[in-house]
């Protein structure tokens, strides 16, 4: 490990790169006098995108006081101050002790500091929010121990007035309460910062607290949201912060752990696999550079050449800047706060990119022959808690599949089966050389209460007979069921293409399989008709169609006819509907469509 002291002292006398590190070399933390080595180019790449960032900070810091106060919010200034303070003490920056900074660093803590309630805490999305506080205090603490280790006369106020709001927020931290499971991590590492400068036994027995409940990792590497959204931005950085700054070094597993899992959703573009995932990101596209400090830091930390591959290849991309929901100058403070950051990467061996990869804990595939991936899922939450709420597993996605630019983004059935809305599989086994989803559903007709269950006043329970809610006592009237049997059996081809051999049995209902392609590219076919009132979508009816990108295509069908409702429907369910939602996915849509009992293969190629 780098010393920061060093480092820093290295870095302050020149604005020439190259010079930042002391031609390449530090003192090691340990007092040993070993010299480890240090990535100047990584510095470099990193300041480049710090300096260049300054402007639009500093575009965001304007009026006077009592108007940035109105327009203060937390975690937003809070990350202002991280950034230009970077820059400030990074003897490499070309704004290096450049007193034109102090001014608007000044009145942005001056701001967090009047924004501040009594109990330490601010509103940001939630009043009083303990959770919301702890990502300011995360930055402000970091950008503190900058200034302290650079002790420059000037931010002597500016020092004093970043500890009094980390001091005034510790209480408040210690005590206050969360949201959700990533928060807790989050909490305890704000609380580890503030404690270790300014230790106080409240502080330590709420992080063993929360601590103690353990950290919510599943089997395959992922944490109980199921987010990479999440595990990028939250919890692994929080797990590292606790485990560097309250001595919890087990906690380095959990994240090499996640880390590990992630090379199994990463997509050759860089996006990550998420529609697994418990939160907003389950239907959203995320990107892979939030991970780029983590999977740096575990690379030299355990000398992983995957991840030491990953971290080259994330840099790479975040060349252009466009980094993810973090903008790559806000890492410099990163690397300046933990100077072992900046070592060299260790040698760089190949991640996995030819797999077939289960991650039985969230019913998730993953299939990858080079540039061709597919994904099959079958782990929404709805089949066993029969609720659509935030927090669950919903997306009804089943399938995905990449050639190369080409990109069906999804593949979902809607069956017309009492407004129960899409499939959704119960489970996902392997099946020969295939894997099977299942779901059966059923809805009831209701018969007339038993006599010692009625009511001379017609007065019963508001109960939920699983679609809709009525004064019925649905719990005690006998029932008859209809019932809806889907079974899929997918196959990966020898020409990497895929095969889905459809059961739809028990009912006779209308149905309409739903293939969503990402948007630019071109779909082509003799069979493909306009879908009347529906943008980009279209039903085909008969042969094969293609999408293309380029080279890059995906043939698909056959078509099996116009059977089903005219024009062909993609019903959400009711529990949709009855709010006005809508759960089409953007893009270029196709409906093939057909009628239950059905048997049908669709083939991919």
């Amino acid at each position: 490990m780098i010393a920061r002291r060093t480092f820093l002292a290295g870095t302050a006398g020149t604005a020439s790169v190259a010079a930042t590190t002391a031609r390449g070399t530090a003192e090691a933390a340990d007092g040993s006098g070993a010299q480890q080595q240090v990535d100047d180019d990584f510095v470099a790449f990193l300041t480049t995108a710090a300096d260049a960032r300054v402007a639009a900070v500093l575009d965001g810091v304007t009026g006077n006081l009592t108007e940035l106060r109105d327009q203060c919010k937390a975690r937003a200034a809070a990350r202002s101050v991280r950034a230009l303070v970077s820059v400030y003490v990074h003897g490499g920056s070309a704004h290096h002790h450049r007193r034109s900074l102090l001014a608007p660093l000044g009145r942005l803590a001056d701001a967090l500091a009047e924004e501040q309630y009594d109990d330490g805490l601010w509103d940001q999305g939630a009043v009083h929010s303990p959770p919301d506080t702890a990502f300011s205090v995360v930055d402000l603490n970091m950008a503190h121990s900058l200034l302290t280790e650079d002790a420059h006369p000037p931010t002597e106020r500016l020092r004093a007035t970043i500890a009094r709001i980390l001091r005034k927020a510790g209480p408040g931290l210690a005590t206050g309460g969360v949201h959700t499971a990533n928060h807790r991590w989050l909490v305890c590492a704000a609380l580890a910062r503030i404690h270790r400068r300014w230790p106080d036994p409240s502080y330590a027995r709420r992080i063993d607290a929360w601590l103690a409940e353990g950290i919510d990792q599943l089997a395959g590497g992922e944490y109980s949201e199921r987010s990479p959204t999440y595990s990028g931005v939250v919890t692994n950085p929080a797990l590292l912060t606790i485990a560097r700054h309250y001595g919890r070094a087990d906690l380095y597993t959990n994240v090499r752990d996640n880390l590990t899992g992630s090379l199994y959703v990463t997509e050759p573009n860089g996006e990550l696999e998420s529609v697994h995932s418990r939160r907003q990101d389950q239907t959203a596209l995320r990107y892979m550079p939030e991970f780029l400090m983590q999977y740096r830091e575990l690379a030299i930390r355990y000398g992983d050449g995957r991840f030491a591959a990953v971290a080259a290849l994330l840099r790479e991309r975040g060349a252009g800047q466009t980094f993810g929901e973090t903008p790559l100058g806000d890492r410099l403070a990163e690397v300046l706060d933990r100077p072992e950051l900046a070592r060299p990467l260790p040698g760089i061996t190949s991640f996995p990119t030819d797999f077939e990869h289960h991650d039985a804990s969230c019913r998730l595939v993953r299939v990858r022959r080079g540039e061709r991936t597919a994904t099959i899922f079958g782990g929404t939450d709805l089949p066993e808690l029969h609720a659509i709420s935030s927090g669950l597993s919903t997306n009804p996605t089943f399938f995905k599949m990449r050639k190369g630019a080409a990109i069906l983004d999804s593949l979902r059935l809607s069956p017309q089966f009492f407004s129960l809305g899409h499939f959704r599989s119960q489970s996902l086994e392997r099946d020969g050389d295939g894997w099977r989803l299942r779901a059966d559903v059923r809805a009831a007709f209701h018969q007339p209460l038993p006599r010692r269950h009625r009511r001379r006043d017609g007065l019963y329970p508001l109960t939920n007979d699983g679609r809709f809610w009525s004064s019925m006592d649905f719990p005690h009237r006998p029932k008859e069921y209809r019932r809806l049997r889907t079974e899929i059996l997918l196959r990966e081809t020898a020409d990497g293409g895929w095969d889905l051999s459809f059961e739809v049995s028990e009912s006779e209902v209308p149905l309409a399989l739903e293939l969503c392609f990402r948007r630019g590219g071109r779909l082509t076919g003799d069979g493909l008709e306009s879908v009347a009132g529906a943008a980009d979508t279209y039903q085909l009816v008969s042969g094969e169609a293609i999408y293309a990108v380029g080279d890059d295509r995906i043939v698909f069908g056959p078509g099996n006819g116009k059977g089903g409702r005219q024009p062909p429907v993609v019903d959400p369910g009711e529990r949709y509907t009855w709010l006005g939602g809508s759960l089409t996915p953007d893009g270029i849509r196709v409906l093939i469509t057909g009628r239950s009992p059905l048997t049908y293969r669709l083939s991919l190629h």
